[in-house]
């Protein structure tokens, strides 16, 4: 049982970490080289964005708007 549970822990930090891959990995090009200056900066932007929309819900499950939205996004965006 031991063995079980921790296969499982590991399991799921392997699969954590493919997840979690930043916004700054993903920026690459379609030549397969990564991008730099302006290029980067607009797609890690529009990137955290992309994140970070989805998750701006209330607890009812109905999507924030207005001074709810921006604080959220703020914050969300200074976490990513």
């Amino acid at each position: 049982m031991k063995r079980l549970m921790l296969a499982a822990l590991i399991t799921a930090f392997a699969a954590g970490s493919a997840m979690a891959q930043s916004c700054e990995t993903k920026a690459v090009g379609k030549d397969g080289k990564p991008l730099a200056g302006a290029a980067k900066t607009s797609f890690v932007s529009k990137c955290k964005t992309d994140t970070c929309t989805p998750k701006a819900v209330s607890k009812d499950g109905k999507p924030l708007a207005g001074a709810a939205k921006d604080a959220f996004m703020k914050k969300c965006l200074a976490d990513s």
